[in-house]
């Protein structure tokens, strides 16, 4: 029989974010395994705060978590209280920070894996390949008062997932080496079982009957292990989207999540008044984020069920236009005008392969890049 799946109360539209940072050394610009000797304080220091400061996979990373906001920059706000508090203690420490998708040069056999249970089964079960998840993300978290719209909003937002990866894509490098990507990331994550694209479910029965087969069968233990690259979040009666890439900085960060809590108020709005949500072949989903894994905001993507293509840019601009009212009815029209510059400026593959391109092909400058990045903003990162 199958156990029904909880799904918490959540005020509609509301916004949470992680953000998955990297700890590197100043000088070599290499990552650095220091996050335990970090987490003990900053996890106590963050027990009375909004946000959160948390260990992960690899000791070489520390995540930091919003509280509830209301507005995109309520959230956006916590995340930059949280990287003030973990910078109090890297600072004096010599470890600066950064974020990207990947690390452009570093090697996966020469990092430590946290020491938790759960992180050491995941590794014993997927072997090469997890031990390769040398890789850093953002989820964007958007609250649904009402659970049986989750599943049609994922349908439909899925087919926004390519925008928003084309946007954060930051993973141009692995292990040293230029890939052609725009998001490498994007497709070394999907190797781990229950990770890429979601099925197509359209309702929350469906989703407990998939619950239900793969914890009967010993796939997951229960649904945190579904990794998606969009998914519910029963605990916390949200919807996570998890395709983007590590953003390199925090206001780009706030661009990706006004996008995304503004698709998710314009889909929750059809369905309020009854009109069916749209959707794409699941074939053309996926090819759709590997166009714009590969090409980042160069790609064409597929945008109705006849197979109508066109460049992402232009369908970014299009939608922006598009989601104005509602961005102005959630507070977030300076973030969602943000994606713009985006636009403009090129997202942080570029920006990184720029600087690769200025250093000779010395990717210790494209590190250095994203520190200045990370620290000051896209308009400080140029290399000089």
């Amino acid at each position: 029989m199958r156990v029904p799946t909880e799904f918490a109360s959540s005020a509609r539209s509301t916004v949470g974010l992680e953000w998955e940072i990297m700890l590197a050394d100043p000088d070599s610009g290499d990552l650095v395994g220091r996050a335990p000797e970090l987490l003990h304080v900053l996890e106590a220091q963050s027990a009375h705060e909004r946000h959160t400061v948390t260990g992960e996979l690899l000791t070489n990373t520390i995540e930091v978590t919003s509280g509830v906001g209301g507005t995109v920059k309520d959230a956006v706000d916590d995340i930059a209280a949280a990287i003030g508090a973990v910078r109090r203690a890297t600072d004096p420490a010599g470890i600066e920070l950064l974020s990207a998708g990947s690390h452009p040069f570093a090697q996966w056999f020469n990092q430590r894996v946290t020491e938790k249970t759960r992180y050491r089964k995941m590794i014993e079960r997927t072997q090469w390949w997890g031990r390769n998840m040398m890789i850093w993300g953002i989820h964007v978290h958007v609250g649904v008062e009402e659970r049986r719209k989750v599943m049609p909003i994922i349908s439909a937002l899925s087919a926004f997932l390519p925008h928003l990866q084309a946007l954060s894509a930051s993973s141009p490098f692995w292990a040293g080496e230029r890939t052609g990507y725009a998001s490498n990331r994007s497709l070394v994550f999907q190797q781990l079982p229950t990770a890429g694209l979601p099925w197509p479910i359209r309702t929350w029965e469906d989703f407990e009957n998939y619950l239900d087969d793969m914890i009967r069968t010993g796939v997951m233990r229960d649904a945190s292990e579904v990794r998606w690259d969009i998914r519910p979040a029963p605990r916390w009666g949200t919807i996570e989207i998890r395709a983007c890439d590590g953003m390199s900085t925090l206001t780009e960060l706030a661009s990706v999540a006004a996008l995304t809590q503004c698709l998710v108020e314009h889909f929750s709005r059809q369905l309020d008044v009854g009109i069916p949500l749209p959707g794409l072949q699941p074939w053309f989903h996926r090819e759709n984020k590997w166009r714009t894994a590969r090409y980042g905001l160069d790609a064409r993507v597929i945008v109705d069920s006849a197979g109508s293509q066109v460049p992402v840019r232009d369908h970014l601009d299009a939608v922006v236009d598009d989601l104005r009212p509602i961005a102005a009815d959630l507070a977030c029209e300076r973030e969602l005008d943000g994606v713009r510059a985006i636009l403009r400026g090129g997202a942080s593959y570029a920006r990184q392969l720029t600087a690769a391109d200025a250093a000779g092909g010395d990717l210790r400058e494209v590190v250095q890049h994203l520190i200045r990045e990370f620290r000051e903003g896209p308009e400080h990162g140029t290399v000089d």
